[in-house]
């Protein structure tokens, strides 16, 4: 099923304007641990229900791991949010985002760095190409 990249337009637009009002009230240069409660905050603030720290349980082969990972925010079960504040973006951090997404059945998912002097060139939304 092909998914209409407009059509999540609304709800990653309240999430990217939730996550620039915490980098307008607090500037680049902090840990993401200072910006996650911020953007759970803002979140709570638009009426977007969230998971945190949801648990992502890595299966092979029928082989369910011991190990899991923590995706940092799915937004109303549709948008996987990473949160950064690094120096630069690397290709890493995308492929990281596409297998959450993945893993996670959510079609869209946006990878925002709080470290980027302007916020919205920390901005990254990347859409399943499975879907």
């Amino acid at each position: 099923m092909r998914i209409n990249p407009t059509e999540f337009n609304d709800l990653t637009g309240a999430i990217i304007g939730a996550a620039i009002e915490v980098h307008r009230v607090l500037g680049a240069g902090l840990l993401e641990s200072t910006y996650t409660p911020c953007l759970h905050y803002e979140l709570t603030q638009r009426k977007l229900r969230f998971r945190a720290q949801g648990a992502l349980p890595i299966i092979y082969k029928h082989l369910r791991l011991e190990t899991c990972y923590r995706i940092d925010l799915i937004v109303e079960e549709r948008v996987v949010v990473e949160v950064k504040s690094i120096a630069a973006v690397l290709p890493v951090h995308s492929s990281q985002l596409l297998t959450y997404m993945r893993l996670s059945g959510c079609p869209v998912g946006l990878l925002i760095n709080f470290n980027a002097p302007r916020l919205m060139d920390g901005v990254k939304r990347l859409l399943y190409p499975g879907r």
